[in-house]
């Protein structure tokens, strides 16, 4: 699963060959070679609420669309396989339609806080929801508000992780709210002790 050897064309390596980095990359891919997911990607997919994915037009055009829903809607169902359900959204229907001409499709998940990306190389394959309900049954959201229409299961053909060059850090609400939750309960300590005080006070119990 080198992300090199599908990334690669011979035109980006004569590119790479004219721009000096061409040595660095080809040490590098010949200690890059992994067999599926691991750990440490597992972990990083299993906690994105958003990713985006590339597919191919029959006009060669490709077309980028952004997917979301709870952390961990895209589920891991084994090192080389993902899936997530297809929720109803405009009807226009072109990654669908896309993939039922080019199975190729690109993955880029972003972690803004951590400034990491992750790219994954995959074929996707289009199951409706009656032909697979355990499966259904394993990647469905039940919790999160929203209609299936069928499912998405993209088979890892490789992957690889990006340089955090240029991610500036972004943070969701629930982000900030963690990161103010001992602030903001401190300072609803300090209020009740001069609540306190000032009761004391006006009952002249302070010395």
């Amino acid at each position: 699963m080198n992300y090199a050897k599908l990334a690669f064309t011979d035109t980006v390596k004569s590119l790479q060959e004219n721009n000096g980095s061409r040595r660095s990359y080809e040490r590098a891919e010949k200690h890059q070679v992994v067999d599926g997911l691991d750990a440490n990607e597992i972990a990083f997919i299993s906690d994105q609420d958003h990713f985006f994915m590339a597919s191919f037009g029959e006009n060669g055009y490709p077309y980028i669309q952004h997917r979301g829903g709870p952390p961990g809607f895209l589920k891991v169902i084994d090192p080389k396989t993902l899936a997530f359900v297809d929720f109803t959204g405009n009807r226009q229907y072109i990654t669908v339609g896309n993939t039922q001409t080019n199975p190729n499709v690109a993955l880029i998940m972003v972690s803004y806080p951590q400034r990491t990306r992750l790219k994954v190389y995959a074929k996707i394959r289009v199951v409706e929801l009656e032909d697979d309900p355990a499966l259904f049954e394993q990647i469905d959201p039940a919790d999160y508000p929203h209609r299936p229409e069928r499912m998405m299961v993209l088979d890892v053909q490789a992957f690889d992780w990006n340089c955090p060059q240029h991610i500036t850090p972004r943070y969701t609400v629930e982000d900030i709210e963690a990161a103010f939750a001992p602030q903001k309960e401190y300072i609803a300590q300090l209020e009740a002790e001069i609540l306190e005080l000032k009761t004391q006070l006006k009952k002249g119990d302070l010395p």
